[in-house]
């Protein structure tokens, strides 16, 4: 580990040397990418050379110890050395999880797919809870929505709705939200008052450029028709909406939200190329989940991953066995704490497997 923090030191010198040169400072796309290299090994940096002061100060405490005859002096110098060896452990486990290899997509914007599913109404009305509780969250993280296309149940639920969220390190934060939710409450439209389960799939798919996913326009049929629902003037007067099929996947894509054919064409592949890049990204996951101990989740849509239990008032998230009373809260968009529970759990998870194969 030492051989690869001082590597990434000597790295980390070289880049701050390119990036006080004139010539690196007029290529604005290398200075671009130094810069990001920068911002990457600062925090290493930063806790390795902590590390390497509180060494010091172990070698300073003994020296001191050696030469000092004075008692009150040898007992500073005692607690001191001890408070630098208990902090000295806990800054290599940090730079054990500074040194995971970072996933590549954590900087991407996603598009998120809400889906009901068991629970007719009740399953829609809760779908439009968390379409409220992520947009709430995106909210508090100053990032960016746009909205794709929305399925409406008539009640104020959505049978479907999928959106982008855009900003600084989205997939980073809401990479572990995919998979099935599940609701446990008393519906308003139940007299006996029985408590209902219903359910609801979410899928974050980080958001696919051009460059990651080759495709081959020969393998797309688009149809277009006339959009329906709330819209103004443009409803049913023009063929504004957008029907993309992938004939090799099977997969459908329908995309009415602009007046604007074109720019639901645009919406709609951006969609397209997203579940292609999640798909592949899927397979991935599977592969290395059959030959290496599990991280959080298995990225499969199935997975039960969350109950939101409204009589409790309760939260729990299945795959860390995390409980938290206050629904409410979490309802609002406040989910720092569950998504950073999921964040430590999957680190620690892959510690060990870099452990393992150590």
């Amino acid at each position: 580990m030492f051989d690869r923090l001082d590597d990434i030191l000597i790295r980390y010198q070289q880049v701050m040397e390119e990036l006080n040169d004139p010539d690196v400072v007029n290529d604005q796309p290398r200075f671009r990418k130094l810069m990001k290299e920068q911002n990457d090994l600062a925090p290493i940096v930063e806790k390795y050379t902590e590390y390497k002061q509180e060494k010091q100060n172990v070698e300073d405490s003994l020296e001191l110890l050696e030469m000092e005859n004075d008692e009150e002096m040898r007992e500073l110098a005692k607690e001191e050395m001890a408070e630098s060896k208990k902090r000295i452990g806990e800054i290599e486990q940090e730079l054990k999880i500074l040194l995971i290899p970072k996933d590549p997509m954590d900087e991407k914007n996603v598009i998120v797919e809400i889906r009901a599913g068991a629970g007719g109404d009740e399953a829609a009305l809760f779908a439009a809870e968390l379409f409220r509780m992520y947009s709430k969250y995106a909210e508090k993280q100053r990032w960016k929505i746009d909205m794709m296309s929305v399925n409406e149940s008539g009640i104020g639920g959505f049978k479907e709705v999928v959106f982008m969220i855009s900003g600084n390190g989205v997939y980073s934060r809401l990479k572990f939200e995919s998979g099935v939710h599940r609701v446990q409450r008393v519906p308003e439209t139940e007299s006996g008052g029985r408590i209902h389960t219903s359910t609801v799939t979410v899928a974050i798919m980080p958001e696919a450029e051009e460059v990651d996913v080759q495709l081959d326009m020969n393998d797309v049929r688009i149809d277009v028709f006339r959009a329906s629902g709330n819209g103004g003037q443009c409803v049913n007067t023009t063929d504004s909406a957008v029907r993309i099929t992938h004939i090799p996947t099977g997969i459908v894509i329908s995309c009415q939200d602009e007046k604007s054919q074109l720019k639901n064409k645009d919406k709609g592949l951006k969609v397209l190329r997203s579940r292609l890049y999640d798909l592949e990204l899927e397979k991935k996951k599977k592969e290395e989940a059959a030959n290496r101990k599990n991280q959080v989740g298995t990225g499969d849509r199935s997975e039960k991953i969350r109950t939101y239990n409204f009589p409790q008032g309760r939260c729990t998230d299945h795959r860390i066995k995390l409980t938290l009373h206050r629904l409410d809260d979490i309802l609002n968009g406040d989910l720092d704490e569950i998504i950073d529970s999921l964040t430590a759990a999957d680190q620690a998870a892959k510690l060990s497997n870099m452990e393992e194969e150590g």
